[in-house]
């Protein structure tokens, strides 16, 4: 798994893309605050530019770093939940500006994934995760499923064992700093 790290690491620090398994499915990711890198993976997905994407942190610290003012309901949430947990934050900062939804607002996940979670902790900085699908076909469910288009588009493939990575998508809960809670996916 280390040499696995080394060598993904090698790839977001040069701007370049990644297919890796997270703590939820296969994901594309980069650099979050590389606009360029997240350029590449909106191209590759063939995806609109209004149509935001998630970023992956590794603890409480960096995700205080990356939000304005997380709302203390978040960190009860993220405690308690059973299944990984994508919350919409309002405000985020320090990150590159087109990973933010128009309306200034980021989905971040704390990941606690082993594999991820060590390569965001040695990355120093957010990572981008979208699901490893063209922009409106389903999200594969394994490896297996991912298409070639895909994965002859990033710049590298994690190599840790297909089955590793979950199959099924974070919830998704949005927290505006106005006190307000929308469950957007269970």
């Amino acid at each position: 798994m280390n040499d696995e790290i080394t060598k993904a690491l090698e790839v977001l620090k040069r701007g370049g893309i990644i297919l890796y398994p997270t703590d939820t499915v296969w994901g594309i990711g980069c650099d979050a605050t590389n606009a360029d890198a997240i350029d590449k993976i909106f191209e590759l997905k063939k995806r609109a530019e209004s149509k935001s994407m998630i970023c992956l942190v590794s603890d409480f610290k960096m995700l205080n770093k990356h939000v304005e003012e997380v709302p203390e309901v978040a960190y009860d949430i993220l405690k308690y939940a059973k299944n990984p947990t994508t919350i919409i934050y309002d405000k985020p900062i320090r990150v590159a500006e087109n990973v933010v939804a128009n309306n200034n607002t980021l989905g971040i996940r704390v990941c606690k994934d082993k594999f991820c979670n060590q390569l965001i902790r040695k990355f120093k900085k957010p990572i981008v995760s979208t699901s490893a699908n063209l922009s409106g076909q389903p999200t594969p469910k394994s490896f297996n499923e991912i298409s070639k288009e895909i994965k002859e588009g990033v710049d590298y493939i994690v190599n840790l064992k297909p089955q590793y990575s979950k199959n099924k998508p974070s919830a998704i809960i949005k927290l505006s700093n106005d006190g307000k809670v929308e469950v957007i996916r269970k």
